[in-house]
């Protein structure tokens, strides 16, 4: 009997290789998986299917993340307000995170005796691949054929056409990866420090002229509805938001981040969607929450997010943050009011029952209500006091 391998299967170039290999070379029975984190259409996940079986799998099996994706994952980052580096909302490598863990959870359901990957030895999927695997299906064997191997994208193609296989060879100008929480580009400029992408690279052209208002309804610091429209879950709010927002060419940046593997990486990305949510909610956040809410929100959600960009979502210690991070979003309940317009997009103003910015306790700068000038006098001669000790004992 044929062990079974389930690999991780794109419809690539990579991963047909493996396909073949996989099959022809090392004798194996081959189970293909696709895991469809919201950037996939019903005809691209059936094009995907067709050319998997047209490889020789034995099965092919889609896995949708989507809603899951974004209960275990894009909510947090999303109470969190997680930008690494104060530019990227995680796109990628949350999505790459999630898929790892269903293709493991997949192979441990059927039994695999191995568990396989595309991945060359030159970029972070790798590590996330196999750490998850080797933490969640620790005793199911890795095969990394490319990266094992060392194959050129040369000695891919020849090996390929070799075993018969036909297809679009080409390389595609720009690599372009597509999820709920936005979509990733590559190209010969982001190999450089020095250029930006041109226009024809963005997926998606800009379209909308003028300026739109948008209101965005919070509830519990997710976003509930827009212009009034609730939904069913919230990945259809972001994808409708998506559809709204991305045709101004909002959400469009260059990324320059520090790879598991210690060398630097550039990537583009368009993230019209994450961008505007995550701005309108931290906006919310600064009138409903206190100062040290804000402060020990901005700590914890900076290490979250850089442990998960490492592959780590599976360390306890981010179900602690998570669980932080949910409790301080009892009083996130409100409206954000956007204007979107080209390549920009601003936050106007929130009304929330929660507000702390009340003129019952004073106007910043104009007005007190709460407290006199006397209670100032004696609080400001108390809060500097240890400093004033301090420079009197040490004064040269």
């Amino acid at each position: 009997m044929k062990k079974k391998v389930v690999l991780a299967y794109s419809g690539g170039l990579d991963t047909s290789f493996c396909c073949i290999y996989l099959t022809r070379d090392l004798g194996l029975e081959v189970h293909s998986v696709i895991v469809n984190t919201g950037g996939f259409s019903q005809d691209e996940l059936h094009q995907v299917e067709q050319r998997a079986y047209q490889m020789g799998v034995t099965s092919h099996h889609v896995v949708d993340e989507t809603e899951n994706f974004y209960n275990t994952c894009v909510r947090y980052l999303i109470y969190g307000n997680v930008l690494k580096n104060n530019t990227y909302p995680l796109s990628v490598s949350a999505e790459r995170v999630s898929q790892a863990t269903a293709i493991a959870n997949y192979a441990n359901q059927i039994g695999a005796d191995y568990v396989a990957h595309g991945s060359t030895g030159a970029g972070n999927d790798q590590v996330r691949f196999d750490m998850i695997f080797n933490i969640l299906v620790p005793s199911v064997q890795i095969l990394t054929p490319i990266r094992d191997l060392k194959l050129s994208r040369e000695q891919e193609i020849t090996y390929l056409k070799e075993h018969g296989v036909d297809m679009n060879f080409e390389k595609a100008k720009y690599s372009i990866n597509k999820g709920i929480w936005g979509t990733s580009v590559g190209g010969k400029e982001t190999l450089t420090s020095n250029l930006g992408l041109p226009e024809e690279a963005w997926p998606t052209p800009v379209s909308e002229s003028g300026s739109r208002r948008v209101e965005l309804e919070f509830v519990k610091g997710e976003l509930h509805s827009i212009d009034g429209k609730t939904y069913q879950h919230p990945t259809a709010v972001i994808q409708a938001l998506q559809a709204i927002a991305q045709p101004y060419g909002i959400g469009r940046d260059i990324h320059v981040g520090d790879t598991i593997i210690g060398i630097k990486g550039r990537v583009g990305f368009e993230a019209a969607a994450p961008m505007v949510i995550i701005k309108a909610h931290h906006t919310l956040e600064k009138h409903v929450l206190t100062k040290w809410q804000l402060s020990w929100k901005d700590q914890l959600s900076s290490f979250y997010g850089n442990w998960l960009h490492e592959g780590q979502f599976h360390d306890p210690i981010m179900r602690n943050i998570e669980a932080f991070l949910t409790d301080t979003q009892q009083n996130v309940t409100g409206k954000v009011w956007v204007e979107l317009n080209p390549y920009r997009f601003q936050v106007t103003g929130i009304e929330s029952a929660h507000d702390l910015m009340s003129n019952k306790f004073g106007s910043y700068g104009e007005m007190n209500n709460a407290w006199s000038g006397e209670d100032v006098k004696g609080f400001s001669k108390i809060f500097g006091n240890q400093v004033m000790i301090y420079h009197k004992v040490n004064q040269q």
